[in-house]
């Protein structure tokens, strides 16, 4: 996977090896597309949109994030010729679900707020107006 970090003054490249798949050419493109959909770019607080396109020997990803900054990841397929330290095999892995990403779904608007009880009633004996207020003789 090649893909573009940021650094202090700029952007750099950054190239990384997902996995070795033994097998054919097929199964070795099924792998890594099942790789580029459970890819999460942890740069972004949000992912505002995602683009992937195919290529013959890989997918090109592009991310757009906040502020409309987009990013973008190459996922290439390359046969490994020579190796003078090679890695040992994995673990067998376990198969699992591969969950393919989906864009945000809109907020629902809140409900409205339920109307407010009427206020209770008032004492009868108590008036609406006091009657000290407005006289002049009160000082």
């Amino acid at each position: 996977m090649e893909q573009n970090i940021h650094r202090r003054h700029g952007s750099a490249w950054s190239v990384t090896v997902l996995g070795h798949v033994d097998g054919t050419r097929e199964e070795a493109l099924t792998a890594l597309r099942e790789r580029v959909d459970r890819f999460d770019p942890s740069v972004f607080y949000t992912v505002k949109r995602r683009r992937l396109y195919g290529d013959g020997d890989g997918f090109m990803l592009l991310v757009e994030g906040r502020f409309a900054r987009a990013w973008h990841y190459r996922f290439k397929l390359a046969e490994l010729l020579e190796d003078s330290a090679p890695p040992p095999p994995p673990p067998e892995p376990k198969p699992e679900p591969v969950e393919r990403w989906q864009p945000p779904t809109p907020r629902s608007p809140k409900p409205p707020k339920p109307p407010r009880p009427p206020a209770p009633p008032r004492e009868v004996d108590i008036p609406e107006r006091p009657a000290w207020l407005g006289r002049d003789d009160l000082a």
